[in-house]
């Protein structure tokens, strides 16, 4: 190979890589979102980064989005599993402040349309990390730990063993 061929190579591979700048604004669920009459952009970024998540990550299936003009927010519904009963997700931007109160009139407002009780919070942090957090009316138990009880005997073996 000459000079010349690999320097086109090296060319060709560069471009292949490289996505355009803004593939996002391109994506067609990005567009989707931004149709759906919500001012907030950052809630609607943040609504795509969770839908990326949710369907490419996670691999949930039927993820799909709604809006509300009313509360200028954005929803996702979808399922974990095929079969299972869809679920709420609500994206938010981390630095949003939420109340008691808020919080609440959501569940409500999600129960009133015949959704489920519960739904899914997502909060979206500036480095795009993510964490998920189930809101549900009143307080749940929760399930109980697996053999803990073969826990307890393990740590006295392991220290019977040193």
């Amino acid at each position: 190979m000459d000079r010349r061929e690999i320097v086109e190579s090296v060319v060709v591979d560069r471009t292949e890589r490289q996505l355009p700048a803004n593939w996002m604004l391109q994506h067609p669920k990005y567009q989707e979102l931004m149709s759906l009459d919500v001012g907030d952009s950052a809630q609607v970024y943040t609504a795509f980064l969770v839908y990326l998540d949710l369907s490419e990550v996670r691999q949930w299936s039927e993820v799909t989005s709604r809006g509300s003009s009313e509360l200028q927010l954005v929803f996702l519904e979808g399922r974990e599993r095929e079969g299972e009963l869809a679920q709420v997700i609500l994206p938010l931007p981390a630095h949003r402040a939420l109340s008691h109160r808020w919080v609440r009139s959501m569940l409500r407002r999600e129960h009133s349309e015949g959704l489920a009780a519960s739904m899914l919070l997502c909060a979206v942090a500036s480095d795009s990390s993510l964490v998920y957090q189930r809101l549900s009316p009143g307080l749940l138990t929760p399930d109980p730990p697996v053999a803990i009880e073969d826990q307890g005997r393990r740590q006295h073996r392991k220290r019977r063993l040193r």
